[in-house]
């Protein structure tokens, strides 16, 4: 059966192979010619056709002009701060590049004077261009004679502690004319020198605050330009009077 099979597709091909190369044709068996006549014949109105040459060939339509460039986007307005929320603080100047610096100080600041300052200085100078500090200075006691009426009143005394061998010097300042036997720290330590002396034969002497306790402020600018001097003086006024800027 198989052989059967297998004879039969040989003839078969065999068959097709003779029909598709003309071998055929005598017998009527030959498939569709495409030779030259018959495409003429398949033909369609073919002397509507015409050929033109490059100089007659119409010009081609010109191209879609290019769009306008977008006009360039506004620039973004500032988000708005939101609700509750506190607007940022400006930020202070920046050191004047190119100013030249120095490190200055003023000391002696009074304490009634010394807390506006430290305000002004938070509020408008940035905190690495500036330093503000305290000292404590302790009050000052005097075992002190006088006022004297005159200079002559104030030698005779002086011979007076002399021939007593008492040490004594100038009061100075407001006490003058006038004598000092001793300063002292507390008021403690000037009461016991009064009493020694009173044993000498002085009676007109007494205990007087030659300086009360004060806390004085040292400012110090350690990068100072021309410009944050002149600030600083300004905002401080009656702070650096007799006592001015000088260098570190």
């Amino acid at each position: 059966m198989l052989r059967i099979a297998f004879l039969l597709l040989v003839l078969a091909n065999a068959g097709y192979y003779l029909w598709n190369h003309g071998q055929l044709q005598a017998l009527g068996l030959a498939p569709p010619s495409q030779t030259e006549p018959e495409r003429l014949g398949q033909q369609v109105r073919p002397e509507a056709l015409s050929l033109l040459s490059v100089d007659n060939a119409p010009a081609p339509s010109s191209a879609t002009p290019a769009t306008a460039p977008a006009s360039p986007a506004a620039p973004a307005a500032p988000a708005a701060p939101a609700s509750g929320e506190e607007p940022a603080a400006p930020a202070r100047p920046e050191k004047a590049a190119g100013q030249p610096t120095s490190c200055l100080v003023a000391t002696g600041i009074e304490d009634r004077h010394a807390e506006a300052l430290r305000r002004g200085l938070i509020a408008q100078v940035a905190s690495d261009q500036w330093d503000l500090s305290s000292t404590h200075q302790p009050g000052r006691w005097m075992v002190y004679m006088g006022k004297f009426p005159d200079a002559e009143f104030l030698e005779r005394k002086r011979a007076e502690l002399r021939a007593r061998k008492i040490d004594f010097d100038r009061a100075g300042g407001a006490l003058e004319p006038g004598l000092s036997l001793g300063r002292f720290s507390s008021e403690e330590a000037a009461t016991r020198e009064l009493t020694n002396v009173a044993r000498q034969g002085v009676r007109t002497a007494r205990v007087v605050q030659e300086r009360p306790d004060i806390t004085l402020y040292t400012l110090r600018l350690p990068q100072a330009t021309p410009a944050l001097r002149s600030q600083v003086e300004s905002m401080g006024g009656k702070a650096f009077e007799g006592k001015p800027f000088r260098p570190c």
